[in-house]
């Protein structure tokens, strides 16, 4: 293997019908129109040389090395913003042009550091390259004029280390702005300038260090950076890599494509892959830094096992961990019958190992008791467009968004939970589009640099449906529907139904304000807008999701979406933000107790038949438990087992003293994973978990993009979670034989219709694919529904608003709201072994600060958060952000206990936990909670590791 080194054109390429043809030192070139004579040149095979030029940024003309000689036009002009013409004659080389360009690279090394030898960069600096293709063999102009190299001089700065990732040092800047361009163009933050003039000229992160700036350490200015004025702190440590593998991030649901650029098996750093379709090159501190875990000192790497959750854990063979999982569970079958275990996939893994993990619970366990943890985030996003359009899945890819005219922005916080989308839906809103954001706080979104929501609708928690009913009201009641689109495409005696109810005047924006809380004439307003301001996409998270009617709310946007013509062209759609990197994929996979890969009904005889027959089992045809349903059977005496992979239920799943309660009702739980998460604690074999960084597999993103995930290392606990699942399997009795996941995935292949065209040849040759991917659609599907919906036509679901049965009154008069931060992901299991704690190091509360001015509240002060289900102590941020009555938190650090507060209300359809909606009260306090005072010495006394002095002491007696 060697390193990936991607064709920089210098200029981004042009997409456009029409062509130019011209012609580059001798030779005829056609691009398309607007391409640069510099990109075009490139595809030549020409590269010009250039310094301030690159291709994921526009043109910029300042560097002034890339001049080139057109015939019949005078001077030497610069080939990145010379469009190509047609007829054009350029040339690239002559000794006019050689002399130019040398002029300019002895101005540049003039007043640049030689410590070439000793430069974090050498061997990746085009400074140091582009002296080389000019012939720069001595400066005119010496070395120690006035400039900002050496120490001592005036205008000397120092290095900035502030940034736990990168190290910025102003000697070594070149002054090409790339940097600046990047954060402008790319990320969209705007947190860098040039301050100066001159010779005085450098690169600022504003008044202060980058650390303290309004730098997002998404890498962008890094990767831009032609010198080592800008550079990753791990190349300072361990030099230049030496070979490199495209894999996909195990973070969110975007799914951005990386080389991970190595020596040996040390990561040596992440680099975001331009030919990764979901992220073009770009990526999130997240993805691009914060991999560091993966070889974290807390990383569990020999299986364990323990009696008593009581007892220390003691380190055992994986023979033996895989024989104690496997008898315990035959035990408990025989004892308590075959539905008394099940097992719990994760969305943290691949493909292949969701498929595996229900293929055990189904063959192996002989029952259907298996979940996910889609369970607790999107379950109401398959159950309302499956219900509506016919498939469980969103209806656009991310690229899209580049088309959308108005922007409907939903329950979601882009720019936090899903930043590398976030970033390219600003790009379109700073190039027009139109922006909608209907969400209790005061997102990012709804105000940033050249970024302004058209309409901000801070709804009250609780009130989804009764908002989209409003919308749907005016747009029914105005006339605003696309009636052809109506007529051609969905079932009209069901939308003749839903317009009659919807219209009715008690969902209107002036009726529902009682719920929603909104002005009136900003709904109509929005909803205007959206019906007839062009394509319009909505985007939507965990603020739809995560409700009581979830999956109402789904079927709310489908219903808007269908009736002004929103779905099946660009621009348009039903799009949900998924939480995790795999939350599309492990649903896929049959991960839920009802449902066989493909999202077919465990109860269909053809479908459950075909399974039988290649799985030589025999299945059963009634669905298993949910999540919900295990726990409360368990605490009840008839559910005893668990085989839980990558999951912590016990940090994410809500009201966290019914789960723990749960939880140590069992008699054997499995848990595989990387640490000794918050449900080891109530484990009784651990068997170690493998990083995305240590295992062949495939993720499927939010757009359905199914991406390979490629093993740079070996498993640090020996096996791969899939040959962990293999070896289990086996151990009960059912036999799976696999040499290799791509094994795995054919056969997934076999099984269920959307995926028969995907295969990991395919996947190497395409880069990605998007189900479904089969012979109709042997490229896959980049966009659903575009002629017909899945389901043949469109259906209208009556969408009535419930108020929630969680409500606030005199003793919890506020309602809690939960969501997540930029610099940490989902329990914190990895982000929180990483540097990205130092951005957030603990969760806090934020409050308005009319309620915290009533309770005495300051900023930093010590409150105790209380619901009906119990209390925690965390420190309060005073914020503007928040709307009165609303207050807010994140649940990323377990010593917090954010879900000790939250309720079991879940979604009427799918028992999808209401997160966002629990009535509690505020106040100042002294002390943690009484939870919070357990945690911390549970924290201790489960998760003991006996040594091996212990272990041959016990063995002993």
């Amino acid at each position: 293997m060697a390193l990936i080194k991607e064709i920089d054109y210098g200029t981004p390429i042009r997409v456009s019908a029409q062509t130019v043809t011209l012609t580059i030192d001798g030779m005829s070139v056609t691009v398309p129109a607007g391409t640069s004579v510099m990109a075009a040149a490139m595809h030549a095979g020409t590269q010009i040389p250039k310094l301030c030029a690159t291709d994921s940024l526009e043109p910029f003309g300042s560097c002034r090395l890339c001049l080139v000689e057109i015939e019949g036009r005078r001077g030497t002009p610069a080939s990145c913003t010379t469009p190509a013409e047609n007829g054009m004659v350029v040339h690239t080389q002559n000794e006019k042009l050689a002399k130019l360009r040398k002029g300019v690279m002895e101005l540049y090394i003039s007043d640049h550091p030689l410590t070439c030898l000793t430069c974090a960069a050498n061997g990746d600096c085009e400074l140091q390259d582009m002296a080389g293709v000019v012939g720069l063999r001595d400066v005119r102009y010496g070395y120690e004029g006035d400039n900002h190299v050496a120490p001592t001089a005036e205008k000397y700065l120092p290095k900035d280390e502030s940034n736990p990732y990168f190290t910025y040092d102003p000697s070594k800047c070149i002054v090409c702005n790339r940097c600046v361009r990047a954060c402008e163009e790319v990320q969209g933050t705007f947190a860098l300038t040039i301050a100066g003039r001159g010779f005085d000229s450098r690169v600022a992160a504003g008044p202060t260090n980058f650390f303290e700036s309004e730098c997002v350490s998404c890498g962008a200015c890094v990767q831009a950076c032609p010198t080592a004025t800008l550079q990753e702190k791990t190349i300072h440590a361990f030099g230049q890599p030496e070979h490199a593998e495209v894999t996909t991030c195990a973070y969110c649901g975007v799914g951005c494509s990386f080389k991970a650029e190595m020596q040996g098996e040390r990561v040596v750093r992440m680099v975001p892959f331009k030919g990764g379709k979901a992220n073009e090159g770009h990526s999130c501190v997240k993805g691009r830094f914060a991999y560091g875990y993966a070889t974290h000192k807390d990383r569990i790497t020999k299986p364990m096992i323990r009696e008593k959750i009581t007892d220390p854990w003691r380190e055992v063979s994986w023979e033996e961990a895989i024989d104690r999982a496997a008898s315990e569970f035959k035990r408990i079958q025989a004892k308590y019958g075959k539905d008394s275990v099940g097992g719990i996939t994760s969305s943290r893994c691949t493909n292949e190992e969701a498929y595996l993990v229900q293929k055990l619970v189904r063959a192996a366990f002989g029952n259907n008791n298996v979940d996910t943890c889609a369970r607790v985030c999107h379950s109401p996003t398959g159950y309302g467009l499956m219900s509506t359009l016919g498939t469980s899945a969103g209806t656009q890819d991310f690229k899209s968004v580049e088309n959308s005219d108005v922007i409907l922005v939903i329950g979601a916080n882009p720019t936090d939970g899903h930043p590398v989308f976030g970033s390219r839906m600003k790009k379109r809103l700073r190039q027009g589009a139109k922006l909608i954001v209907a969400d209790p706080r005061k997102i990012d979104l709804v105000k940033s640099p050249h970024i302004k929501a058209d309409y901000h609708l801070p709804l009250k928690p609780g009130s989804n449906v009764a908002f989209i009913n409003s919308l749907a009201h005016v747009i029914v009641t105005e006339g605003l529907i696309d009636e052809a689109y109506v007529r051609e495409r969905c079932d009209l005696p069901e939308f003749e139904s839903w317009a009659r109810f919807i219209a009715e005047e008690r969902h209107s924006p002036e009726a529902q304000q009682q719920f929603t809380g909104l002005d009136p004439a900003e709904v109509r307003g929005a909803a205007r807008l959206y019906a007839k301001g062009g394509a319009a996409g909505i985007y939507y998270g965990l603020g739809v999701t995560e409700h009581s009617q979830g999956s109402t709310m789904v079927m709310g946007m489908a219903n808007i979406a269908m009736a002004t013509g929103n779905i099946g062209k660009l621009g348009a759609g039903v799009n949900p933000l998924r939480g995790q990197n795999n939350v599309q994929g492990s649903c896929d996979m049959g991960s839920f107790p009802h449902e066989l890969t493909g999202y077919r009904h465990v109860s269909d005889d053809a479908t459950r038949e075909s399974f039988e027959a290649l799985w030589g089992a025999k299945l059963d045809s009634a669905p298993g438990l949910r999540i919900t349903n295990m726990l409360d059977e368990a605490v009840d005496g008839a559910f005893k087992g668990m085989y839980i992979q990558g999951e912590d239920i016990a940090q994410s799943d809500p009201d966290t003293h019914h789960v723990t309660a749960g939880l140590m009702a069992m008699e054997c739980i499995v848990i595989q994973d990387l640490f000794l998460n918050e449900t080891a604690k109530y484990a009784h074999v651990f068997l170690p978990g493998a990083s995305f960084l240590e295992k062949d597999g495939t993720f499927t993103n939010a757009e359905r993009r199914i991406s390979r995930v490629r093993k740079v290392m070996a498993p640090m606990g020996g096996y791969g979670d899939w040959e962990g699942t293999v070896l289990l399997s086996n151990a009960l009795g059912y036999k799976m034989e696999y040499n290799h996941p791509s094994e795995i995935m054919d056969e997934i292949a076999g099984l269920t219709p959307s995926f028969t065209g995907v295969s990991y040849a395919k996947l190497d040759e395409l880069g990605s694919v998007q189900w479904p991917c089969n012979e109709k659609a042997p490229l896959g599907t980049p966009m659903m529904h575009v002629d017909r919906f899945v389901r043949g036509m469109g259906r209208f679901m009556i969408t009535e608003f419930v108020a929630t049965e969680e409500r606030t009154g005199a003793k919890f008069p506020l309602i809690l709201t939960t969501g997540r931060i930029l610099s940490q992901y989902n329990v914190g299991a990895q982000t929180r072994r990483t540097e990205n704690s130092r951005w957030h190091e603990e969760d806090v509360l934020e409050i308005h600060p009319f309620d915290a001015e009533l309770r005495g509240i300051v900023e930093g002060d010590l409150v105790s958060l209380e619901s009906r289900s119990g209390d925690i102590a965390l420190k309060a941020k005073v914020s503007e952000r928040m709307q009165p009555g609303v207050v807010y938190t994140t649940f990323h650090h377990a010593k917090t206990g954010a879900n000790v507060i939250t309720t079991d209300y879940s979604d009427w359809a799918t028992n999808c936990p209401e997160y966002k909606v629990t009535a509690v009260q505020v106040r100042r306090t002294n002390r943690p909670s009484d939870w919070q005072a357990k945690f911390y010495e549970e924290d201790f006394s489960l998760t003991r590791i006996a040594n091996s002095q212990d272990t041959a002491l016990d063995a002993a007696e």
